[in-house]
């Protein structure tokens, strides 16, 4: 067993892990669906690397994430921090009395359960209730308005990443940040977060679950750490990051940092943009202290960028940016549960299996050990027959990772792609050595090539569960293939009810491009905070930094960007 465990802390880094535990979740049910695609049957994946089994006091067994979420108090929406599988018996009131004064309750209305978690809690019920041969009083005719309903509820009605979440939750997974009723707009810096994790018990209790997850484990292989570092949950993320480098120092991390559009969209004034400036410098050089690889992600304009040839999306809608990062997640973290085969062994379902100490080390582990990387990848990915198929597949991947250089040739660049359920010739799903020989005879023809590039491949697609966005253009089939014309009489967006599966391509780089990402924080820094009167010294020290602590944050982004350029000049005092 090689577990792993995940974090998830703030805000759109949960709506990112709801849409990833659902993909999880589909696929479980698809593997055991008598009537479902075939090709959902031959995983190959250990799904126990991300679950555990458990059993409530009735003797009900249980499959459920080894999940920590951490939030706001209330983010929840109408799910219990509790979740669903547990009785939970919250505590009798005490009639001691220890004030003499007057006492008030204010309670605040329940959140109703929306269409789709409705559904759910009906299906529960009727899987539950003895069905003795009868029908259950629904057609087929029926569930599909109803499905139909369900999504476009969805679509205009999420507020919480729980309205949409099809999952189960451990009793330990659900953190929310006790005593802290906030705004998101209103924790949006560095500073603001910082005493939130040692205030009262918040660390400790964060610290138990954590620990109750990972002592079960019989061989971790890593955690997998989600983090909204667009706000104040970066700084709780850092406290909470180095508790873990202490505690589980030969344990590695992998942290995504991501934000969603939103994020980009308060920067109004000159302060608060440089405030917006200062934070992302002082964030990404702590978070990035307390780890082995990180992976920034966010596009200022997913919608517009070139990831969303395909698609329709909204970009102040977190429900569908979420989605789209959450997809090429879990495309990345599938090389994490392939079934490990022997040497001589060839599997037609996957390839390329590697654990998370395994990636890390072909990423950040060669001669010039640089910890951060840069997330592509092609939703869906493309056929791979054609003439110039380098261009149609490897042409295809786009950037997740913000502010990062087109075209650049770096000779000592280090890559781990991913391909699954991609499409070969005739329309059939290509068999796992197909990708493969597509693969390498596409780099042997390109112009550009990696140092060392490893090939994951799996033979299964991602699955579309019902309450995905509806983010699909006319031009993606059922089945996620790439048509020639628009479907006809169809909707402009396609969702879960049009679009079954999609074939998927990801790829985590180690490369030179990330430099202007690296730059443009250290140029930042030095000009908002260390120069001679910059205007944001007053800021930071309110924040709690004083200068020696900002010319160390500094000096580490500095080596960062030695690390991949020796000869820059970023390293010199630009005062």
């Amino acid at each position: 067993m090689r577990e792993i465990v995940t974090i998830q802390v703030g805000g759109f880094a949960n709506f990112i892990g709801s849409h990833f535990w659902n993909f999880q979740d589909e696929l479980l049910g698809l593997a055991g669906d008598p009537n479902g695609d075939p090709i959902f049957k031959n995983q190959h994946l250990d799904m126990d690397v991300l679950y555990r089994t458990g059993e409530t006091l009735q003797g009900i067994a249980t499959y459920t994430p080894r999940l920590v979420s951490v939030n706001f108090q209330g983010s929840l929406g109408s799910m219990s921090s509790h979740g669903t599988l547990y009785d939970h018996n919250p505590p009798v009131p005490s009639h001691v009395v220890t004030w003499p004064g007057n006492v008030s309750t204010h309670l605040s209305e329940p959140h109703k359960k929306n269409l789709f978690l409705q559904s759910l809690y009906e299906e529960e019920q009727e899987n539950l209730a003895p069905m003795d041969g009868i029908n259950s009083g629904k057609n087929d005719c029926e569930s599909e308005i109803q499905d139909k309903d369900i999504v476009e509820s969805l679509e205009n009605g999420v507020q919480f990443w729980t309205d949409f979440s099809k999952v189960h939750y451990h009793p330990q997974s659900l953190y929310e940040l006790n005593g802290l009723w906030m705004d998101a707009q209103d924790f949006n810096n560095y500073g603001i977060g910082m005493d939130v994790f040692s205030e009262g018990l918040r660390g400790e209790e964060m610290n138990e679950r954590l620990r109750f997850f990972v002592e079960e484990c019989d061989h971790i292989q890593g955690i997998q750490f989600v983090v909204d570092d667009s706000g104040g949950f970066s700084s709780v993320a850092a406290d909470f990051l180095e508790n873990i480098a202490d505690e589980y120092t030969n344990t590695p991390i992998l942290l995504y940092t991501v934000r969603g559009p939103e994020s980009y969209m308060n920067r109004r004034s000159r302060r608060q943009t440089m405030a917006c400036d200062l934070h992302d410098a002082i964030s990404f050089s702590r978070l990035s202290s307390f780890c082995k690889l990180i992976v920034p992600i966010g596009l200022p304009l997913l919608g517009r960028s070139k990831v969303s040839s395909y698609l329709c999306l909204e970009d102040e809608k977190p429900y569908h940016c979420s989605a789209v990062y959450a997809a090429a997640l879990h495309s990345i973290s599938l090389p994490f549960r392939m079934e490990t085969l022997g040497p001589a062994t060839d599997s037609c379902y996957v390839s390329g299996a590697v654990d998370v100490y395994g990636l890390i080390q072909m990423l950040a582990g060669q001669a010039r050990q640089n910890i951060v990387a840069t997330l592509d990848a092609a939703m869906p990915a493309p056929s791979l027959t054609g003439k110039q198929v380098e261009q149609s597949l490897l042409g295809s991947l786009h950037p997740f990772t913000p502010e990062i250089a087109e075209d650049v040739e770096d000779l000592q660049e280090v890559e781990s792609l991913t391909i699954h359920g991609a499409f070969g010739s005739g329309g059939y799903r290509a068999s796992v050595s197909e990708v493969e020989d597509t693969v390498h005879a596409a780099y042997e023809n390109a112009t550009t090539k990696p140092l060392f590039s490893h090939l994951s491949v799996a033979h299964c697609p991602l699955p579309i569960p019902l309450p995905f966005p509806s983010i699909f253009g006319n031009l993606v089939g059922q089945h996620g293939e790439l048509l020639g014309s628009p479907v006809m009489g169809g909707r402009p967006s396609r969702g879960s009810l049009d679009v079954h599966s999609i074939p998927m391509a990801a790829r985590l780089r180690s490369t030179s491009a990330i430099l202007p990402f690296l730059e443009n924080r250290l140029g930042n820094l030095r000009r908002f905070g260390i120069a001679r009167g910059a205007s944001g010294t007053e800021l930071l020290r309110s924040w709690g930094f004083a200068k020696d602590e900002l010319e160390d944050t500094a000096e580490r982004l500095s080596k960062m960007i030695m690390t991949l350029d020796p000869h820059s000049q970023s390293s010199s005092d630009s005062d």
